[in-house]
């Protein structure tokens, strides 16, 4: 009875004494907490790549692990260690070795680009004015965490670095072919929306491949943005320069003869055409371009100039004075590209090569509707280009250039400056 006596007298007194407030009772070590959660996330990542190393090479093997099969083409040696650095920390992964087959794995390779995709992910929405509150939001939506505001801000100067030293690469080796042009973006700028324009080069080097060679921010496409872009190639070593493709830009036909006076210069014809359709009715379009059309397909510069005057001649009788006086006055400037191999011309006498990237880049941007800077215009135009040449170009070989330096006495020694 006693004993029951002194245990309600206990439990009177834990009545009565007062509770203690909740950060009292459990105290949560937040910085182990945090490493405790790192640890986890670091230790998944380590078990799903072995996971999938030792998948691969059952697949190589034709057998699982221990099992007897008539298909089975190798069995195990064992395992070797190496270290692989991730954004979860260090992961010590556990190599399969083969017995016959060498054991080539590209799952490695893959999870690197995963990672990278969500950083250009995270990257182009902070560049294409998202603000970094909303970044963190998708990033929990999509991959159930939160980005914080220090790695946006980690990961933007990451990429500003890289991009920065891009842009100003050794420029190395001779560059036959160099295409130019601009794009124009929305940018936000004192509480108005204005353009920005983007000046862009790409080359066809020595061996054939194509390069972006450069990319600048320009006020506008005007005689000074063109001078300062060609001045800044030629500081980083733009040279062998034979052929320059572009458009009749204000102030970009004088300059490159300014800084590249030994090349000529090739006017799109898609955007020549462009202009002698201004002056065309809509309704007399499509027989005019067939016409058009007909000038650039002659099998050489003296045939393509008979047919050009024959043109001409047509539209006059076509009631088109204008667009045959235009004709007239400029067709000698889409013809610099019959002096080159006939396996080139296609290639050089239109501007595509920029123009396909120039639309990739446009589409892109569409969704952004007006970069909050010139310099996030810019930084994700950049990233883009250099995707793009990674991944599509390569090792590709755009043009063979061996007949173009077996014969340099066929190419024209001076610029064709049609100013």
């Amino acid at each position: 009875m006693n004993s029951n006596n002194e245990n309600l007298d206990a439990g009177s007194r834990a009545k009565d004494k007062p509770a203690l407030p909740m950060g009292e009772v459990i105290q949560i070590d937040q910085t182990l907490v945090q490493k405790h959660l790192s640890e986890v996330v670091r230790a998944t990542v380590e078990e799903t790549l072995n996971a999938m190393l030792e998948a691969e090479a059952d697949q190589l093997c034709g057998a699982k692990r221990y099992e007897h099969s008539p298909e089975r083409v190798d069995t195990r040696a064992g395992h070797y260690e190496r270290s692989l650095q991730t954004k979860a920390g260090e992961v010590t992964l556990k190599m399969p070795k083969l017995r016959k087959l060498p054991f080539e794995t590209a799952i490695i390779e893959r999870y690197r680009r995963r990672e990278t995709s969500v950083e250009e992910a995270l990257i182009e929405m902070y560049h294409a004015g998202v603000s970094v509150r909303r970044v963190e939001d998708i990033t929990e939506a999509l991959w159930g965490t939160r980005v914080s505001p220090s790695t946006v801000s980690e990961l933007n100067q990451k990429i500003a670095g890289q991009i920065e030293a891009w842009r100003n690469r050794p420029i190395e080796g001779k560059h036959p072919y160099i295409y130019l042009d601009g794009l124009w973006l929305k940018r936000s700028w004192g509480g108005e929306v204005k353009n920005v324009s983007i000046l862009v080069a790409i080359g066809v080097n020595q061996d054939g491949h194509r390069e972006v060679l450069g990319v600048s921010e320009g006020t506008k496409e005007d005689k000074a943005s063109w001078q300062n872009f060609l001045r800044h190639l030629k500081a980083r070593g733009l040279q062998g320069v034979r052929l320059i493709v572009g458009d009749r830009c204000l102030g970009l036909v004088e300059s490159a003869a300014e800084f590249y006076p030994e090349a000529a210069y090739q006017r799109c014809v898609v955007h020549f055409y462009r202009n002698v359709w201004s002056y065309v009715p809509s309704t007399k379009v499509r027989p005019v371009a067939q016409m058009l059309k007909a000038i650039h397909a002659a099998e050489d510069r003296p045939a393509a100039e008979e047919k050009a005057r024959q043109v001409a001649i047509k539209l006059r009788e076509m009631k088109l004075p204008a667009a045959a006086e235009h004709l007239a006055q400029n067709i000698a400037e889409t013809f610099s590209y019959y002096a080159y191999p006939s396996e080139h011309w296609r290639s050089l006498r239109t501007n595509n090569p920029l123009e396909r990237l120039n639309r990739e880049i446009r589409r892109r941007t569409r969704v952004v509707g007006a970069f909050p800077d010139g310099n996030s215009a810019l930084i994700l135009v950049c990233a883009r280009l250099r995707y793009i040449a990674g991944k599509n170009w390569g090792g590709k070989r755009y043009m063979d250039m061996s007949r173009l330096d077996r014969h340099p006495e066929e190419l024209p020694q001076a610029v064709t400056n049609t100013a």
